[in-house]
């Protein structure tokens, strides 16, 4: 059973930084591209990030220079840096691996208020 589980989302205010991590089960995570998508309140899910297993990253045009997506292959996780938060930014964040219809975490929530 593959199992994605998300973490670090949390409240933040304007400016600050979060940096999500994502913990994959099972024997997916080296070879599936993996990617990190959110949902704000009202609004449909989004692409903020995705990763190949060999490290081509490719970002939401919106969110180049403040997001930055990795993984470490080896501890089976994928990480979203995110930097220079602003009150748009707040959402769940979800974890993926494979597509859209491939596997998905719960989501956390990122909220940036002050």
């Amino acid at each position: 059973q593959v199992q994605l589980v998300e973490s670090g989302g949390g409240l933040v205010q304007p400016g600050g930084s979060l940096r999500l991590s994502c913990a994959a089960s099972g024997s997916i995570f080296s070879i599936e591209a993996m990617g990190w998508y959110r949902q704000a309140p009202g609004k449909q899910r989004e692409l903020v990030a995705t990763i190949t297993p060999f490290g081509k990253r490719n970002y939401a045009d919106s969110l180049k220079g403040r997001f930055t997506i990795s993984r470490d292959n080896a501890k089976n996780t994928m990480y979203l840096q995110m930097n220079s938060l602003k009150p748009e930014d707040t959402a769940v964040y979800y974890c993926n691996a494979g597509g859209s219809m491939g596997y998905w975490g719960k989501g956390t929530l990122v909220t940036v208020s002050s």
